[in-house]
């Protein structure tokens, strides 16, 4: 029997709406609910073309007796017991997934939770590289997504691959002696 590794993605949801510009904005603007929806729908996205699990964990330390979890967009979505910070969840729950089979990854910009994160053995990616990321992947995708269609119309043309590059030459040189 063949084991897959597995990637997991905590992500601390606060920390991020606070690094990244579009979200901050949002909350800036009173728009709590919609910047950490507007979060969850931008890491369903990097997590379907990551194929990996991702965890976002907020605080619900000032918000008595809001424990949830719960699947929102095929991620994780988990907010803290009252008194109970993000950082401490995930502390706790890095040291869960930590296995040899396991790439535990942990986005959060606060150091000092970098740290302890990386001595217990999970790699750790700053709300910055992760957004970074994300915007790198989308960028893949559409150029994939780009290559796909051109090579679907090229299928559909009548015209061989020699011909239509003679065309093209052709076009070029046209366009070289008019405006010689």
């Amino acid at each position: 029997m063949r084991y897959k590794r597995q990637e997991i993605l905590f992500v601390d949801g606060y920390n991020m709406i606070g690094a990244w510009p579009e979200l901050t904005q949002l909350k800036n603007m009173d728009q709590l609910a919609q910047a950490r929806d507007q979060l969850l729908f931008e890491l369903s996205e990097y997590r379907k073309y990551r194929e990996l699990k991702i965890i976002v964990v907020f605080d619900a330390q000032f918000v008595p007796g809001i424990t949830q979890i719960y699947d929102h967009y095929q991620v994780e979505v988990v907010f803290t017991q009252e008194g109970e910070t993000a950082d401490s969840y995930i502390e706790r729950e890095v040291a869960e997934w930590i296995s040899p089979l396991n790439r535990v990854v942990v986005a959060t910009s606060d150091m000092a939770e970098q740290w302890l994160i990386f001595q217990r053995g999970a790699m750790r990616m700053s709300a910055k590289e992760l957004l970074m990321q994300l915007q790198y992947d989308k960028r893949q995708v559409r150029q994939t997504v780009k290559d796909h269609y051109s090579q679907l119309i090229r299928r559909r043309s009548p015209w061989k691959l020699d011909q239509l590059k003679l065309l093209d030459d052709l076009r070029f040189r046209l366009d070289d002696h008019k405006n010689e």
